[in-house]
């Protein structure tokens, strides 16, 4: 895949070496089709690697995040979420009943992220968000 020799040109250029691990934790990131956990990384990099350590995963995922390959999103229940930065940028509404969570496209934040430069003169950074409330099957009234 291109965008793993992509990572490994970006990691080497840093000083990083480029290990089994962090490439079958970068596989993993690539093949969710959505967000996904450490937790949930560690499971399936281990079928293929059981010598794994889960702090190898918090490390690596670190790594991924500060070179800016990966980002991740706290959808509210106690495990932040990561996704490949080569995804579209989106942003996420989540229900706190059910746990529903509804893909909020860039181009609506947009027009905040304008407003919030020009009255507070702060250039916000709304690359991956998260939004909390209730979905409409948790609150039909609406």
């Amino acid at each position: 895949m291109a965008k793993k020799l992509d990572v490994a040109i970006q990691l080497v250029q840093k000083g990083y070496r480029v290990t089994p691990q962090r490439m079958m934790i970068l596989e993993a990131l690539e093949a969710a089709s959505g967000h996904i956990s450490a937790e949930e990384i560690f499971g399936m990099v281990c079928r293929s690697y059981p010598g794994l350590n889960i702090s190898t995963v918090y490390r690596t995922l670190e790594l991924l995040k500060e070179i800016g390959v990966i980002t991740e999103t706290d959808m509210g229940d106690g495990r932040v979420r990561f996704h490949c930065s080569g995804h579209e940028h989106h942003h996420h509404l989540v229900c706190t009943v059910c746990g529903k969570v509804i893909d909020l496209q860039e181009e609506i934040l947009k027009p905040l992220a304008k407003t919030i430069c020009d009255r507070y003169s702060f250039q916000a950074e709304l690359n991956h968000l998260a939004i909390f409330g209730s979905c409409q099957n948790c609150c039909p009234n609406r």
